[in-house]
């Protein structure tokens, strides 16, 4: 439980000076939209691009543990889409966010940590290979999803091009991009860009958890709380079984399958957000759902690591 608030609490007390500021009036609302601005179109874009371009390509990735990674965060995704429909009567726009929320598991800020304090850093080769194809399939369901239910009614080629459109103008979709281009070219960035990149990089992450604490002042969870359960269950309970349940079919190797299921595990990620922020829609139950589940995953995560052994 020690090692769990060592990794997590930090995470809460940089979402906590931005929620204080915002609240006491030290930093204006303007000045967290910038914020956010910054870490959604520049910072995050830039920490996924160097993280992929710098990605071993070339290491055997195994099949069996993206199925059984992402088979359970699609039908977590389809299961919080339907469920936001037909329980809380949501408009179609809405759902798809906040079936974003229970796709989006935050496998960089708390997954990567949480898997090397338990395991160790050379038990993360799983972590790794399931990060490579995180933001691009996610974003690519997600978008998908949302332009169709947005353009329905269009034809078949009007629709493609709303969500090509929506997928390549997309900064942190550029970013998965152009670091996969990179990276497969065989070229490596000048040290002095790459050095710049770095400085843009390391404020990524405290840029986007201040950013989000900032907006909860404006999103607070009132009358939302049965989708923001619904959310919560969906990420923290039923993703990892899924992920369980098919890596044991699928036979997938012990150091794999503990990645898979712990990963699976993790709370929303602050990307669950920046999706619901792109489209304007279900911003309030996505940054109550990254808050609220990263605080229950204190416990959730202990009681899958003891399972997990």
């Amino acid at each position: 439980m020690q090692t769990l608030l060592d990794v997590i609490l930090p995470v809460f007390l940089v979402i906590g000076f931005g929620y204080v500021a915002v609240w006491r009036g030290y930093f204006p609302v303007s000045g967290v939209d910038g914020v956010l601005r910054f870490a959604q179109s520049f910072a995050v874009p830039c920490l996924l691009f160097q993280a992929i371009a710098n990605l071993d390509l070339g290491s055997a990735f195994d099949a069996r543990l993206l199925i059984s990674f992402y088979a359970g965060a699609a039908i977590c995704f389809a299961l919080g889409t339907v469920g936001a429909r037909i329980f809380f009567k949501r408009d179609w726009e809405d759902c798809v966010a906040i079936g974003f929320c229970c796709l989006f598991s935050n496998s960089v800020l708390l997954g990567l940590p949480i898997s090397e304090r338990a395991y160790g850093a050379n038990a993360l080769t799983g972590n790794y290979m399931i990060i490579a194809m995180h933001s691009p399939f996610c974003y690519g369901l997600g978008i998908t999803v949302m332009e169709f239910v947005r353009n329905r009614g269009q034809s078949g080629l009007g629709l493609a091009r709303a969500v090509t459109r929506a997928m390549f103008h997309n900064p942190l979709v550029i970013g998965i991009v152009a670091g996969f281009a990179l990276n497969l070219s065989g070229l490596t960035l000048p040290s002095v860009v790459d050095d710049a990149l770095s400085l843009i990089v390391r404020a990524a992450l405290p840029a986007a958890l201040f950013a989000l604490g900032g907006v909860l002042i404006q999103y607070r969870p009132e009358g939302d709380m049965k989708a923001i359960a619904m959310v919560c269950c969906l990420a923290l309970v039923v993703h990892p079984a899924l992920v369980w349940v098919f890596g044991s079919a699928l036979a997938v190797p012990t150091d794999l399958f503990r990645a898979g299921v712990l990963t699976a595990a993790m709370a929303p990620g602050f990307n669950a957000y920046i999706f619901a922020n792109m489209y304007g829609r279900g911003r309030r139950v996505a940054a109550s759902s990254v808050l609220i589940a990263t605080g229950i995953s204190i416990l959730t995560v202990w009681l899958w690591l003891t399972v997990l052994g």
